[in-house]
């Protein structure tokens, strides 16, 4: 009889999570501190967390909300605006309460309406963020109407990153939940060290079809959008390449199930209860399991010029009960990926 499956990593990290806030940050944040050592947090929130007040005061509920022993560590981000004030975003990263500065296009996806209009007008804020050696995290895609949604990330990396990379050379940037080839190859093809890309399990375990498979499938809609199977080919290449610029960020997103089955439905994906279970499905299937640890746990510290976890991680392939929904109040949350997940067992220590 074969042994199953099993290995044992450093206990990985998410470095792109939502935990939103109230009744949903209490039930989500759980499932994100049950895998994950820390977290980068965004800061979409309503209003937006654009101060270090609101950091701080953002900080203390998740850790208020956590579960009783848990270690878990969250890492603030603050978000960008046309107006923000460099010297606020210096202090909060003096101060230990930023870990990095979130740099959303206006209109670009879930509370992003405050976000920057005209890269030019962040300048001012990036050029600090260059000084104190402060990542920028970009959501990269253009949201001009005419430019199709199937190619808003490749216009973004022509338009707007490309250009970013020359004006500052110092400034360390994340390419957030990359989506394409493309961007695969832009991120893998930069030898400064200082240009990383996230990418999240569902990119790597659906392609567009999903969405429209038998009807409209809204709980496979997010921002950016699943993009054609080559696309989904090529980033799992890039997330077992076990190269440094690429490391985990599931951008889990929460919406209650009303606002996805709706007419105008919302943008994301709520996978944290599946996280690693889909990740290491995804690297067993590609028979790169041995890659796993450099992308979930060692090359996002390394990037972030943070110390691995002390804690380890077990992953097993043995059969486990994985909830399909979880409920939030009245309504409930879909989870992503529940079947694939309840093939693996995951343990802590």
């Amino acid at each position: 009889m074969t042994a199953p499956v099993s290995l044992t990593i450093r206990q990985p990290d998410d470095w792109h999570v939502h935990l939103r806030d109230g009744a949903m940050l209490a039930a989500v944040l759980p499932h994100t501190a049950a895998q994950f050592g820390r977290a980068i947090v965004m800061p979409n929130l309503k209003p937006p967390v654009t101060t270090v007040a609101q950091a701080s005061d953002y900080r203390n509920r998740i850790l208020a909300a956590l579960p009783k022993g848990s270690r878990f560590q969250p890492l603030m981000t603050c978000y960008l605006t046309d107006t923000i004030d460099p010297a606020e975003v210096a202090r909060g990263h003096a101060d230990q309460v930023w870990t990095a500065a979130k740099l959303y296009p206006a209109g670009a996806t879930t509370n992003s309406q405050h976000g920057v209009t005209d890269i030019r007008r962040a300048y001012p804020v990036l050029e600090t963020m260059q000084k104190i050696g402060m990542p920028l995290l970009l959501h990269g895609e253009v949201t001009d109407r005419e430019v199709d949604i199937f190619d808003r990330e490749q216009v973004y990396i022509d338009r707007v990153l490309t250009p970013l990379l020359k004006d500052f050379p110092a400034l360390k940037i994340v390419l957030e939940h990359i989506t394409t080839a493309e961007a695969a190859s832009f991120v893998d093809s930069d030898t400064s060290g200082r240009l990383g890309a996230t990418i999240t399990s569902h990119h790597l375990m659906i392609n567009r079809n999903a969405i429209f498979e038998g009807g409209v499938r809204p709980h496979f809609y997010c921002l950016p959008v699943a993009k054609r199977e080559k696309h989904r080919l090529a980033l799992r290449k890039a997330a077992i390449s076990g190269k440094a610029c690429f490391f985990l960020g599931t951008d889990t997103a929460p919406h209650a199930a009303h606002t996805k089955e709706n007419a105008c439905g919302c943008a994301g994906i709520f996978n944290a209860p599946t996280a690693m279970q889909s990740y290491a499905q995804v690297f067993h299937e590609e028979g790169a399991l041995d890659k796993l640890e450099a992308f979930a746990s060692l090359n996002g510290p390394a990037f972030y010029g943070l110390p691995v976890n002390a804690a380890t991680m077990t992953i097993t392939q043995a059969a486990s009960q994985v909830p399909e929904e979880i409920a939030v109040g009245s309504d409930r949350l879909v989870v992503f990926a529940a079947d694939t997940a309840s093939r693996w067992t995951l343990s802590v220590t």
